[in-house]
């Protein structure tokens, strides 16, 4: 079984080898993202699988965000790079939930909530305590976050 980090190694001497720029520049600072989580506090140590996803969900998080800013301020091509790189990460992600999926799983946490005395927007705290580790790495807070918002309100 080898480890996601491992298998980005992997990847990146392939791309290396295939001299495809985009993919091995993209592995490269992910890993290099990943590196220095693993030193950082008081002693270094190897990350797990879910702890690589989450450096993985910030980077692609991050080429998402960069690429709708230069989408905004009319670099097009800066904005397909920063997509492309976006999309080359999400590959090392789980399965992203739809909309729908998204939805079915906060009308269930709101229930719970409801069930537990929690009621309108102060419900937001309870709700997100509940949903958060059924969608951990499977959706972004912001999304979590809007479908809680907009069920609460309905």
């Amino acid at each position: 079984m080898t480890t996601l980090k491992a298998q980005m190694k992997e990847d990146l001497t392939e791309a290396i080898r295939a001299r495809d720029e985009l993919r091995s520049s993209t592995l490269r600072l992910t890993l290099t993202a990943i590196s220095k989580e693993e030193v950082a506090g008081t002693e270094a140590r190897e990350l797990s699988d879910d702890e690589v996803q989450k450096v993985i969900a910030r980077e692609a998080k991050k080429r998402r965000e960069a690429a709708e800013a230069f989408a905004k301020g009319g670099r097009a091509e800066q904005a397909d790079r920063e997509k492309a790189e976006g999309e080359i990460l999400d590959a090392y992600l789980p399965q992203q939930l739809s909309d729908a999926e998204l939805n079915d799983v906060v009308a269930q946490a709101v229930e719970e909530a409801r069930a537990g005395g929690a009621e309108g927007p102060r419900a937001m705290g309870a709700v997100m305590k509940i949903v958060n580790p059924k969608v951990a790495g499977r959706a972004e807070g912001g999304r979590v976050a809007a479908a809680v918002k907009k069920l609460l309100a309905g």
